[in-house]
């Protein structure tokens, strides 16, 4: 017996039809008519009573049944596990990282993943975070480093890497620099350098601004934190960033925590339910690499 015959008898023995099984593993009524009658040779058992209209089990097809359905589950097993070791032999990964954002730990844990499967094919996209949530969504990118205000996207899921408040950093001579507690309106005096709209950081920003009815003046955008430092360095606005992103720029920036701003900034991995066995692989690796305590 093969595969094909037990595929063939448990269509029939599901439809109790010969001709319905037929249409559902797409070969004729005679052919599966031929291949059962082989099998019932081999066996030494009819497994049909053909008598009636329906097409019903006799005691030998009711013992064979199971027995045979779990076959076709172990073949199919052992497809999916050939299919998943091949996919780690030669797969292709796209990764996505939000425009801006250099974190170590990311990169850590592609090249850990490369000396683990160095027939995988790694792509590498930027793009702002609301674009890269909807590549990931729509499977042109498997995983994706985004800055949010939100947990989790909608239909994702996610592994938040780094929570933070945001801080607007000012050189030292500024006003906001000799104010030991500085919100929201106190920010919107003052012309602001954030990143742009659909990222992260712009999000938590809108957000807490919209809750409090005002609205900040804009006056320059960058994708890098580097950027929107070295601006607001030059007197050209107050620059909105997170916490981590500030500290890089201690020696001419001053940072101060926007006290009435509770949203926190995320930075987080996302990835569609239906991940393949190179994105469960990955996660493993920046599980690994994004460990508890990294703060960016």
């Amino acid at each position: 017996m093969d595969l094909r015959q037990l595929e063939y008898f448990v269509a029939v023995a599901e439809e109790r039809n010969f001709t319905r099984a037929a249409e559902r593993v797409h070969i004729s009524q005679s052919g599966v008519s031929a291949q059962i009658r082989r099998l019932e040779r081999e066996l030494g058992a009819e497994l049909f009573d053909r008598s009636g209209r329906a097409a019903t089990l006799t005691t030998a097809g009711k013992a064979a049944l199971e027995h045979a359905r779990a076959a076709l589950a172990a073949a199919g097993a052992v497809g999916q596990a050939v299919g998943e070791v091949t996919d780690l032999i030669r797969g292709r990964l796209t990764v996505g990282m939000v425009i801006g954002c250099t974190v170590t730990p990311l990169f850590d844990a592609l090249a850990a993943f490369h000396g683990a499967h160095p027939g995988v094919e790694i792509s590498l996209l930027e793009d702002n975070s609301d674009r890269l949530v909807h590549a990931v969504r729509a499977g042109a990118v498997d995983l994706a480093l985004i800055g949010s205000a939100a947990t989790t996207p909608e239909g994702l899921e996610a592994l938040t890497v780094i929570s933070e408040r945001l801080v607007a950093a000012v050189p030292p001579g500024h006003a906001l620099a000799r104010r030991q507690r500085v919100g929201l309106r106190d920010l919107v005096e003052h012309p602001v350098v954030s990143m742009p709209p659909g990222t992260g950081l712009r999000t938590v920003l809108e957000q807490a601004c919209a809750a409090q009815g005002i609205q900040p003046a804009i006056a320059l955008e960058a994708s890098a934190a580097d950027a929107i430092a070295d601006l607001a360095a030059r007197g050209l606005g107050v620059a909105v960033l997170s916490a981590s992103m500030a500290a890089h720029y201690a020696d001419r920036l001053v940072a101060r925590t926007l006290d009435d701003v509770e949203i926190p900034a995320l930075l987080s991995l996302v990835w569609a339910d239906t991940r393949g066995p190179a994105v469960r692989e990955l996660l493993a690796h920046c599980r690994r690499a994004f460990a508890p305590g990294y703060g960016g």
